[in-house]
């Protein structure tokens, strides 16, 4: 019974892990090819993992999501789309009243601690999913950077050329064409969920409206 109450959970960890382990498989696969064709050993697994190119190939992956999540939490705080299920109603722009978000005076019973404490603690309460998305992508744009830029400098060295500071990579066509490529896959599916739950339904889904609501309803969970 437990494993089913965190079972959305449980799924989606256990096919990231499935996921990540075919990557370094695969990818360490690919490398070993490209090692023979040059005449050099083959790599190990665990040297695989902790080189520049698996490391940034993941991180780009990683910071790109949780920009996407950061995006998606910060600005429909403020913005709305009428009809779609991910928006809040028009009018209902904003943080909200302490009585519709249940801190301070007005918390229940059962509300977390630090919803009815007062100062920092309610502020880093109220913002900690926002804080924590945006420290992870943070955190994830700097390890693609200093491992990208590691994996680039080894290949300015294979041919004969200069290598670059952490600076120097931050801003070069490198770093950005393989940033703006993730981002743009994102900011496209995070539109198009929001755009087409106004009109599409799936039934039985919390991120649909139920199949009978109108199309110009907002906010509006399935049952």
């Amino acid at each position: 019974m437990r494993v089913r109450q965190h079972a959305l959970s449980v799924f989606f960890a256990a096919i990231f892990l499935a996921a990540l382990a075919g990557q370094a498989l695969t990818g360490l696969a690919l490398t070993n090819e490209e090692q023979a064709s040059h005449g050099l050993p083959s790599a190990g697994l665990g040297e695989y993992l902790l080189s520049s190119q698996f490391v940034v190939d993941v991180a780009e992956n990683w910071q790109s999501e949780y920009l996407q999540f950061f995006l998606f939490i910060l600005t429909t705080i403020w913005l709305v789309q009428r009809g779609s299920p991910e928006s809040k109603k028009p009018g209902d722009e904003g943080v909200g009243s302490d009585e519709s978000q249940l801190v301070g005076r007005y918390a229940r019973p059962d509300s977390p601690a630090w919803a009815r404490a007062d100062g920092w603690r309610r502020w880093l309460f109220s913002n900690s999913l926002l804080l924590v998305m945006g420290a992870v992508f943070l955190l994830s744009w700097l390890a693609q950077s200093i491992a990208g830029m590691v994996a680039f400098n080894a290949e300015q060295a294979e041919h004969g050329q200069a290598a670059v500071d952490w600076l120097g990579y931050a801003v070069s066509a490198d770093f950005w064409n393989r940033t703006l490529q993730n981002w743009q896959s994102e900011f496209l599916a995070v539109g198009s969920m929001v755009a087409f739950s106004i009109f599409l339904r799936q039934r039985g889904s919390s991120e649909s409206k139920p199949v009978g609501a109108p199309h110009e309803a907002s906010a509006v969970a399935a049952e």
